[in-house]
């Protein structure tokens, strides 16, 4: 059985100003800040003809019934 992927983490110093308006986007949002800052790189890249593939996201819940 394949490990799912895990997200890359880093650490990413921001203006405290950048990180305050992050926060207040993503809340509008009803997302993260890490949420938002990666729909907004996301917006960043696709705008510079970059398109960025989704991972699969991992499957929840109960494993099928096997019969």
């Amino acid at each position: 059985m394949a490990k799912p992927q895990q997200k890359k983490a880093f650490a990413l110093r921001l203006d405290p100003a950048v990180h305050a308006a992050i926060e207040r986007l993503a809340a509008t949002e009803l997302r993260s800040a890490n949420a938002e800052i990666e729909v907004l790189l996301r917006e960043a890249l696709k705008a510079r003809g970059i398109e960025v593939a989704r991972t699969p996201k991992p499957r929840r819940g109960r494993p099928p019934k096997d019969g």
